[in-house]
């Protein structure tokens, strides 16, 4: 059959269940049939038997959509001296992602005020926020491996940025947009003491009364107005951009940035009373895998895991270690029971939903975009062994079993 790519005998992980021994038959870049081997033949894709990719002992989920990762400015600058062409560290770090279960990545680039120079972080300059910006809208026009969106976090200190921000809302470059408030004191720096802590990591050679005198610069740093935050907000979701709040650290500010901003999702709620404050206003809330995996947030804020468990939390994003994800899921579904299906969602559909592109991308579902992951259990872990995006298989791992 012309266009027809067909996974056999897999177990099918979609948003409610488990289908096992089932077939997954692609036309083009589409979904086409979702059936049990056994209707293969009835249903005229018997001849797909001796084509198709075997997915025996393997699990297909959909291809994971990461809502926040800026774990490209690691790729950018591995070293605090050694900064990469931005083109080579989208196109280098897309081989990473794909092998880890992403297929729709919203790389977190930083619109920041001056203060972030202190951190020497080579991708959150203007200009190269401007230049990957740039990179990731034209990226898809040529070889490419995965979806690439930009996700604008812009920090409503950054009073010289809002015409950026306002241009970049105008000419598409942005596909999500984010509130950011890092004043010491308050949000994800409630706690000043570890905010100190976390600053001098970056920067060993501050002593303390530089430190004090940096934090008490930082606090006196006047913010946007709030009549230039709504144009902002009504100015993207104009542009369909979805909305989002960040470091939400109490229920006053969740009710602030529903109704004043109508933000739809809260990223990294820092108390689990706060996470489930955005659940009843109706948004959808994220946290971090890494913060799964290590078992508690790396700031000190709540455990992902035990907001996941209480209901509270809707969708895990990598933050800054990509392979989060995948770990993430597993762990959850054997050491916290959570329901494998139930698990998956909080990478796929429901990271879907939040950026409304759910009518195609999250789901193993009929007529949905074939961007699909084969899975296998390797020395007791989750690995990628197989990724297809629209439909055409864009990466394979054939893993060793022994040395030759």
């Amino acid at each position: 059959m012309k266009n027809i790519e067909c996974i056999l005998n897999a177990t099918i992980i979609t948003p409610h269940s488990l289908l096992e021994n089932h077939a997954v038959v692609i036309e083009k870049d589409r979904i086409k049939r979702i059936l049990p081997m056994e209707k293969l033949n009835e249903e005229g894709f018997g001849c797909l038997r001796q084509q198709g990719y075997d997915g025996t002992g393997n699990y297909v989920v959909p291809g994971f959509i990461d809502i926040h990762s800026d774990n490209i400015e690691s790729v950018v600058q591995p070293r605090p001296t050694s900064a990469m062409r931005l083109d080579l560290a989208i196109m280098e770090h897309e081989k990473q992602l794909v092998n880890q279960g992403v297929t729709t990545m919203y790389h977190s680039l930083s619109l920041m005020n001056g203060e972030n120079a202190i951190r020497n972080k080579e991708a959150r300059k203007p200009e190269k926020v401007k230049e990957l910006a740039e990179i990731i809208k034209s990226l898809h026009e040529g070889s490419h491996l995965i979806r690439h969106k930009f996700h604008c976090r812009f920090d409503i200190r950054n009073r010289e940025g809002y015409d950026t921000l306002m241009d970049y809302i105008e000419k598409d470059y942005i596909h999500l947009l984010s509130f950011n408030d890092h004043t010491p004191g308050q949000g994800q720096y409630r706690d000043l003491l570890r905010y100190r802590q976390s600053q001098q990591n970056y920067n060993p050679k501050l002593n303390d009364e530089q430190m004090d005198r940096i934090i008490k610069e930082r606090i006196a740093v006047p913010k946007i107005n709030e009549e230039m935050l709504i144009k902002a907000a009504e100015a993207a979701y104009s542009k369909g951009i979805p909305l989002a709040s960040h470091d939400d650290d109490c229920a006053e500010k969740i009710d602030y940035v529903y109704e004043r901003f109508k933000a739809k999702i809260s990223e990294f709620p820092i108390a689990l009373e706060v996470a489930r404050k955005a659940k009843k206003k109706g948004m959808l809330t994220v946290a971090g895998a890494p913060n799964v995996l290590l078992g508690k947030s790396h700031s000190g804020n709540m455990s992902a895991a035990e907001a996941i468990m209480d209901g509270s939390i809707d969708i895990l994003c990598s933050d800054y270690y990509p392979p989060a994800l995948l770990h993430a899921v597993f762990k959850l579904n054997r050491e916290y029971h959570l329901p494998f299906w139930e698990a998956f969602n909080l990478v796929t559909i429901n990271p879907a939903k939040a950026l409304g592109i759910e009518k195609d991308f999250g789901s193993i579902e009929e007529g949905k975009k074939a961007d699909i992951l084969m899975l296998s259990l390797l020395n007791n872990k989750p690995t990628v062994t197989m990724v297809f995006v629209d439909g055409r298989v864009v990466a394979q791992l054939n893993y060793r079993s022994k040395c030759s």
